[in-house]
């Protein structure tokens, strides 16, 4: 089992090898990103499957800075990884980088109070076969070409598509990163998280771009 502090944000789906930034004001997240630090513990952020308590009463600033607003039930799994602390402002608020690197599912609460620990359990990728691999880098060029056909006009992101860094990621990096490339709804993401083999997320992004006019 791996523990994690749990950081549940709706509509936030994220992959691993895809580091993202985050602005941390809560009190208890505050806490929680000092914890992980200073005990060298993943994060694991993850979107929500309902609101289970809100504070519906309008608050002053100083309110939302000191107080939880908010619980969430979380989705069972979610990414993971090291927390880096990029700023902290004179009243507590932080900015922080999340690396991700892994996918986890949620199996038994170690902890609820002042922030949530889990023990969690790896949420791998079904073995591939030798023919997976063909399969996976047509796609991934179909993906790419795609990518480069909405993208005509804008030369910049041409360029960067057709870069070495895209067109020669190993396919099943290749189908987490091309994630931060596309705007999609966060029920999406989270099924895509959800799947267990490369070619059924790359099949599914390609269906995305291919319904785009």
């Amino acid at each position: 089992m791996i523990e994690v502090a749990l950081f549940p944000i709706p509509n936030s789906v994220n992959f691993p090898w895809v580091p993202t930034a985050l602005h941390v004001f809560e009190p208890r997240y505050r806490k929680m990103v000092k914890y992980c630090i200073d005990h060298n513990v993943m994060m694991g952020v993850c979107h929500t499957e309902k609101l289970v308590h809100a504070n519906t009463r309008v608050q002053t600033q100083e309110e939302v800075l000191s107080s939880n607003q908010s619980t969430y039930k979380p989705c069972a799994v979610f990414s993971a990884g090291k927390v880096e602390l990029l700023e902290e402002m004179d009243d507590g608020r932080m900015t922080i980088l999340v690396n991700f690197e892994t996918r986890l599912k949620l199996q038994k609460e170690r902890q609820t109070l002042p922030f949530n620990i889990w023990a969690c359990e790896p949420y791998e990728d079904e073995q591939l076969e030798d023919d997976d691999l063909v399969t996976l880098k047509q796609t991934r060029e179909k993906i790419l070409h795609r990518l480069m056909t909405i993208s005509y006009g804008n030369n910049e992101v041409q360029e960067i598509l057709a870069g070495e860094y895209w067109q020669t990621k190993p396919p099943i990096e290749f189908s987490f990163l091309v994630n931060s490339l596309i705007a999609m709804p966060a029920e999406f993401k989270q099924n895509l998280l959800e799947m267990r083999h490369p070619q059924q997320r790359l099949d599914a992004i390609l269906e995305l771009l291919n319904s785009i006019n």
